[in-house]
């Protein structure tokens, strides 16, 4: 069992606890039947957190079934939720996930929740991703603007992609505080590669 697995079902053991079904929780873990698991995504009335650890156990297995729940879950409002999303999505392998995660990080309007999407994009080095990052960092460099964060992640990344097309806006985040140091790191990469 992997950590972010062993995080979840604890997360989820007291979801399970506080609505009286810890035994359908452990049921959910124990079973290697990927049909119960498939069936749970989409049986009404499941709540959230069954339909997590499915989903989370498809998608870490490859099962594509698991994939309209994970980007739902990638866009939580709740970060924990977000993150085993994109943990998953990582190992889903699904040609979708990079557009998804790509609409995801560049909707100003889910900025708030754009941090786990931007990190994931950095993760799957898709064709997708330098471009998302662009677009989302530049929408960011305002002086002003509290998603300071998901600013940060998407200058991380463009530092691990090291994508000659993000020099320029590196440079503009060196005047930047809270980016000065990973843009400095950033495109240092650049020069190296």
């Amino acid at each position: 069992m992997d950590e972010e697995y062993r995080s979840l079902t604890d997360r989820l053991a007291d979801e399970a606890d506080a609505a009286g079904q810890p035994e359908a929780l452990r049921r959910l873990i124990a079973t290697d039947d990927d049909e119960e698991l498939a069936r749970v995504l989409v049986e009404h009335e499941r709540p959230l957190w069954a339909r997590e650890i499915a989903a989370f156990r498809l998608g870490c297995a490859g099962d594509r079934r698991a994939f309209e729940t994970l980007v739902l879950l990638l866009n939580h409002r709740d970060p924990e939720r977000c993150v085993c999303a994109a943990h998953a999505l990582a190992r889903l392998g699904d040609p979708r996930t990079p557009r998804a995660a790509a609409a995801l990080a560049t909707n100003a309007l889910r900025t708030a929740y754009a941090l786990h999407p931007v990190r994931l994009l950095t993760v799957l080095r898709a064709p997708e991703s330098v471009p998302a990052l662009m677009t989302t960092l530049e929408r960011l460099l305002d002086p002003g603007d509290p998603h300071w964060r998901v600013a940060l992640a998407c200058v991380e990344g463009l530092g691990r992609l090291a994508d000659e097309r993000a020099r320029p806006l590196l440079e503009a985040a060196l005047p930047h505080p809270g980016l000065a140091g990973a843009a400095r790191e950033a495109l240092d990469r650049l020069r190296a590669g």
